[in-house]
């Protein structure tokens, strides 16, 4: 049954016709979905706060007047923030599969509230160490599960058909909240006078954002969200016995993506994308903090607020784009070329180090970026079975920060403390070509086996694009 029959809907199917008109008009008939809706309200709450709770960690490490930071300390800082991710998100997938989605979103909201309280009280306190740094990973780790349950769930709550559409809108919108709330919580913490009390009072605020949340999922039935399971099939075991399955679940998962090229190389193509948008993120900062307005602290803050919020117009303008684009292209088609823009952009501003280049660069790695992921998330979801696919989006989780994270450690080792390398940016827009190109002779080879249509229109047999579903549904 359908989402609209009050049931969760089944995996996507190849080749489900997608309907031609306009993003507005799609975007009706997805909010039309009462459970989309509430399933997207509890992520844009939820990503709000992780906007606020950001903001008030990050001006409290990296704008604090008090301290100046250096490109080691942005890197250890970045490790903490998305070592959940990579640790923890590959074990919460195989729970994923196995517990209640919406009782995950549920008490992970609380669970989460109360580490954020927890940190911060670290923060009045003025410590920037060990106990910081743990209740934040306690924090961030439970979010873990939060997020990679939204994207499980996701295709429960939609028709088939409009599946690329939900991943356009519920991720992009979640993203663009969670930069909203990054801007609210940058203004509460100037409001409050760039201290470790005011920091502390953003993180509360944030707190608040994940009770709403909680109390929104808690409107969905028990069992909406999945996981599906078969007439009869017993259900999952205590925890104890589920830990024990743990590996050899992540194991199974593994492989099963291995064996399906497409998806596996949308993951390797996400990867290399955060790689080297980790580079830059670190040498944005440094930029801003330690080379553009070395001396006013504030300054500093509130122009970079200004490049976030550049991104995040990008970012929404994803939304917008790439369910009409791949109409046209097909969706791995649409990854490689947005790689390919990244880095004639990277190429030709990057070395500027001129703020209004670096304004307009940030909106179109915004852009490109979501685009990416909204094409990889989808081809996940259409080629996938549910039952792996909590394991497939803890694996995308995974690969989308660890290497975010690598990206900021190993150039750390190479960049000044301005932030300002010209050899960095070349490298940066060197990488970004070579991932498209990898990714592009990836997907090429998988085309000749037909698991993808090889033309950019679409043409040619294997999993049909939108634009040739929806032709040949009316033909």
């Amino acid at each position: 049954m359908s989402a609209q029959d009050g049931q969760p809907a089944g995996p996507p199917q190849p080749g489900v016709a997608q309907r031609r008109g306009s993003f507005w008009r799609d975007l009706k008939v997805v909010w039309a979905e009462r459970d989309f809706r509430r399933l997207l309200s509890t992520r844009l709450i939820s990503q709000t706060g992780d906007g606020v709770f950001t903001a008030g960690l990050g001006t409290y490490v990296f704008f604090n007047a008090a301290t100046f930071p250096s490109p080691a300390k942005g890197a250890a800082a970045f490790a903490v923030l998305y070592a959940p991710y990579s640790l923890i998100g590959p074990f919460a997938g195989v729970f994923i599969d196995r517990w209640s989605r919406r009782q995950i979103l549920v008490y992970s909201a609380l669970l989460r509230t109360v580490f954020v309280v927890l940190t911060a009280a670290v923060m009045v306190a003025g410590n920037q160490g060990a106990p910081l740094y743990v209740a934040v990973l306690l924090a961030l780790g439970v979010n873990r599960f939060f997020l990679s349950s939204l994207s499980a769930a996701l295709p429960h709550t939609v028709p088939p058909d409009k599946l690329v559409m939900a991943n356009s809108v519920s991720p992009t919108a979640g993203g663009i909240m969670s930069f909203v709330g990054g801007l609210v919580g940058l203004g509460v913490n100037v409001g409050t006078g760039d201290t470790e009390r005011g920091a502390a009072i953003t993180l509360l605020v944030a707190g608040g954002c994940y009770v709403c949340s909680s109390l929104v999922a808690r409107t969905m039935p028990r069992n909406l969200l999945g996981p599906v399971r078969d007439p009869g099939q017993a259900p999952p075991g205590r925890l104890l016995n589920e830990l024990g399955v743990v590996l050899q679940g992540l194991a199974a998962g593994a492989r099963y993506i291995a064996r399906r090229r497409e998806p596996a190389a949308a993951l390797g193509a996400t990867g290399g994308n955060r790689l080297f948008y980790g580079v830059l993120f670190l040498m944005s900062i440094l930029l801003y903090r330690n080379y553009f307005y070395h001396s006013t602290v504030t300054t500093a803050e509130g122009h970079y607020g200004t490049l976030v919020a550049v991104v995040a117009i990008g970012y929404g303008v994803a939304a917008l784009v790439t369910p009409q684009v791949t109409r046209r292209l097909t969706k791995p088609a649409f990854m490689a070329v947005m790689l390919a823009v990244s880095a004639i952009l990277v190429g030709g501003l990057g070395s500027t180090f001129d703020q209004i280049a670096y304004l307009v660069m940030g909106f179109f790695l915004g852009l490109a970026g979501q685009c990416i992921a909204i094409c990889s998330a989808t081809i996940l979801q259409e080629q996938l079975a549910d039952d792996y696919r909590g394991r497939a989006f803890s694996f995308y989780d995974m690969t989308f920060n660890i290497t975010f994270v690598v990206g900021a450690l190993i150039s750390a080792q190479f960049m000044p403390t301005t932030g300002k390398s010209p050899a960095l940016v070349a490298v940066v827009a060197a990488g970004f070509a070579v991932v498209a190109v990898a990714f592009w002779l990836a997907v090429r080879h998988s085309a000749g086996s037909g698991s993808w249509p090889a033309g950019l229109s679409g043409s040619g047999g294997g999993t049909a694009s939108p634009a040739d579903a929806a032709q040949a549904s009316s033909s």
